[in-house]
């Protein structure tokens, strides 16, 4: 399949990019949506509401969404972690439950409603109470609020710049690890990186 140049897509055809980068990153690119093998249908779905307003992504075509969600739920399938945890924090999938459960008491108690009903600014708001150890609800009396949105926050933003459409969004072309970085000056790009002022 074509791509147009100076794009992350172009990028991964040519042999700048070794096999195993490429084949992750092709992987990610080519997933097909899943469905949840952690969360419920219900806190999946509450989940997707969540990282939409952590990371939006207004203006992308639907095929072209990246399904942070989806990330969050097979790492917790799986059992992986990334090695370590806040002292006050219980394991990685409690956490998620019982912060799911916090946001849906929260929008509850201030709005009368499910967090997936409520607005996009009435969502923004109940996210920033939980990041500011404001929001009502009995959840956040053993679930550190601010805490796990941290830990919440860091996922969806590593799930969504792990990605090759995000990283064509911000020019990144770390990934092509071939043959070294040879140009390392000021100003002084390699070929495959993008110029200024230059089409994308």
């Amino acid at each position: 399949m074509f791509h147009p140049a100076n794009t992350i897509r172009s990028l991964l055809q040519t042999d700048l990019v070794t096999a195993p980068t490429r084949e992750a990153l092709n992987s990610r690119l080519n997933a097909p949506p899943r469905q949840p093998t952690f969360f419920s249908a219900d806190e999946f779905a509450l989940l997707q509401a969540v990282c939409d307003r952590l990371v939006p992504q207004e203006g992308r075509e639907p095929s072209q969404r990246i399904d942070i969600a989806s990330g969050i739920d097979l790492r917790l399938s799986e059992n992986k972690s990334n090695g370590w945890r806040y002292d006050d924090m219980p394991p990685d999938g409690e956490a998620y439950r019982l912060g799911l459960r916090g946001f849906d008491e929260s929008a509850q108690a201030w709005f009368g409603q499910p967090f997936r009903n409520l607005s996009p600014e009435q969502q923004d708001e109940v996210l920033a109470a939980v990041q500011a150890l404001e929001a009502p609800g009995s959840t956040w009396d053993i679930l550190p609020a601010d805490h796990f949105f941290e830990e919440l926050l860091a996922e969806a933003v590593e799930n969504y710049y792990s990605h090759p459409l995000a990283q064509e969004e911000i020019g990144y072309v770390g990934m092509a690890d071939a043959p070294g970085w040879q140009r390392i000056g000021l100003n002084n790009l390699e070929d495959r990186e993008k110029k200024a002022n230059s089409p994308t």
